[in-house]
């Protein structure tokens, strides 16, 4: 977490959020809050209360906090003073009978049997399906016996070129800060809470011309060594 909001999420095959219940989920969808000079931020202008400071920790602690009066965020605090990012959405990848009892709790009785996908897409879904309570804030994931996180030590961390950059959601009224493109999540994931279809236009668009790109580089270097052949 020695990185700034911006880049957490950009690092290819997303980090696993673990609970000691055994359920886990690869972070598929972030937003970044760089501090001080980010007015949509707890933090904005350096104030620093009681409530958010976690932001200003050791990156890697745990920030939660309560919205509309009954739903729980998770976020973790990043590189920069008063930074964080906010965990938006994963992929649950162990566990999924255990989140499903716990997202069915607090859901009306009736309700149609959530899919896999449906678990953990959405900041209060997430802290649902895990069971993140509110005193696990100022936790921190590089220590704590309860909830860390974890990588994949086979994934690849290449594969960048596929995350979409948009706007952060439910900050409409932040100025020039809610359309900062601050909120990154995998390309074509089930997962994921909401869709930018526009900012996702741009991404096809470059992943295109890479290939095109790589194609005519591989034509390339093919030519050359036909020429070297003949020589």
């Amino acid at each position: 977490m020695h990185q700034s909001g911006k880049s957490i999420p950009r690092q290819g095959a997303g980090p696993q959020v673990c609970r000691w219940s055994g359920a886990a989920g690869e972070i598929v969808e972030t937003e970044a809050y760089l501090g001080g000079e980010d007015k949509a931020s707890h933090s904005a202008g350096g104030k620093r209360t009681e409530r958010n400071t976690a932001m200003f920790m050791k990156p890697g602690t745990v920030y939660v906090y309560p919205i509309y009066g009954i739903y729980l965020c998770m976020n973790v605090s990043s590189e920069g003073e008063g930074a964080a990012v906010l965990l938006r959405s994963l992929e649950p990848l162990q566990g999924q009978s255990v989140m499903r009892q716990l997202r069915t709790a607090k859901r009306k009785n009736g309700a149609k049997q959530l899919k896999d996908k449906e678990l953990c897409n959405g900041p209060s879904k997430l802290c649902q399906a895990l069971d993140i309570p509110r005193c696990f804030d100022r936790r921190n994931l590089a220590s704590d016996p309860e909830v860390w996180l974890e990588r994949d030590p086979n994934a690849s961390q290449d594969n960048v070129s596929n995350i979409v950059s948009a706007a952060r959601i439910g900050i409409e009224s932040h100025g020039e800060w809610a359309k900062k493109p601050l909120r990154y999540y995998i390309l074509g994931h089930p997962c994921v809470s909401v869709r930018n279809k526009e900012a996702e236009k741009v991404v096809e668009s470059e992943l295109i011309l890479n290939n095109l790109d790589s194609d005519c580089d591989q034509g390339q270097l093919d030519v050359k060594r036909t020429s070297q052949k003949c020589v």
